[in-house]
């Protein structure tokens, strides 16, 4: 019995020596990560091998485990670039990207942790000067934001999808003039607006007149027509079918016939 201890020792550090060896080599990934394995005694991280995915995972003691987070990320990015003619032009853009998980050890052997500053910020900053510099302030503050948008999206992608990173979407969320072109601007903007205004309000008149005066065409033309086709024998039949109607009629009336110009029938009533 007093031997006991001692035999059960070595079990008892052995025991200890494999939980630690246990706990030194366990990993768990959390939802929305991948780990890149960094293998200590071989040639560090194996481009060609697929990502640790969440979870948990057992690794040899000696190597370690690099976190990458997959979700799609936001950078907000704020730049200064010149327009077309030279003026000093502030964009306030957000960025939304994701790492390419497939290739997660390539973009650590050529990047690093530090992808973000090392490829996509330039990567953005040099798309947006590039497009930027095609626009003029006005273009810029008014109708082509979209398109510049676009431009600055597949300039960026260009760039950074060929390293590793997955761009998602650029959004350009505000465009800032020196204050003396922004009012100039907006006072143009305002000019034309107004001009636009008169030139409807004058082409709504014109076409109004115009409407007048084919109704009132229209009515001469009715009345020159209809003139021309009532002859005195039209007339008189015309005369004759009213007065046989009238006599018909039980109101007392008296009826001279043949005693109205081109012998017309005149009617007599009982006043």
């Amino acid at each position: 019995m007093e031997k006991l201890p001692k035999i059960a020792l070595p079990f008892i550090v052995f025991a200890v020596i494999v939980l630690i060896l246990l706990v030194k080599s366990s990993v768990t990934i959390d939802s929305g990560h991948a780990g890149v394995l960094h293998e200590t005694l071989g040639n560090g991280v194996d481009p060609d091998k697929e990502p640790l995915g969440p979870g948990f995972h057992i690794i040899a003691p000696w190597n370690r485990v690099i976190d990458y987070e997959t979700r799609q990320m936001e950078v907000p990015e704020k730049m200064s670039v010149l327009s077309s003619n030279g003026l000093d032009i502030k964009l306030d853009a957000s960025v939304l990207y994701i790492p390419d998980y497939k290739n997660l050890g390539r973009l650590h052997n050529e990047k690093g942790e530090q992808y973000l500053n090392r490829v996509l910020q330039p990567a953005i900053r040099s798309a947006a000067r590039s497009v930027v510099g095609r626009y003029t302030p006005e273009q810029l503050y008014s109708s082509k934001r979209d398109a510049i948008q676009e431009e600055i999206f597949e300039e960026t992608k260009k760039i950074v999808e060929p390293q590793y990173i997955i761009l998602k979407d650029i959004l350009i969320r505000d465009v800032t003039l020196p204050p003396t072109i922004k009012q100039a601007i907006e006072r143009k903007l305002k000019q034309e607006q107004e001009s636009l205004e008169y030139e409807f309000r004058l082409v709504t008149a014109e076409k109004e007149a115009e409407k007048v005066r084919i109704e009132a065409q229209g009515k001469a033309d009715a009345n020159r027509i209809l003139s021309a086709s009532l002859t005195d024998k039209i007339l008189q039949d015309k005369g004759i079918d009213a007065t046989i109607k009238l006599s018909e009629s039980d109101n007392s009336k008296v009826i001279v016939i043949g005693s109205g110009d081109s012998g017309m029938p005149i009617i007599l009533g009982n006043q």
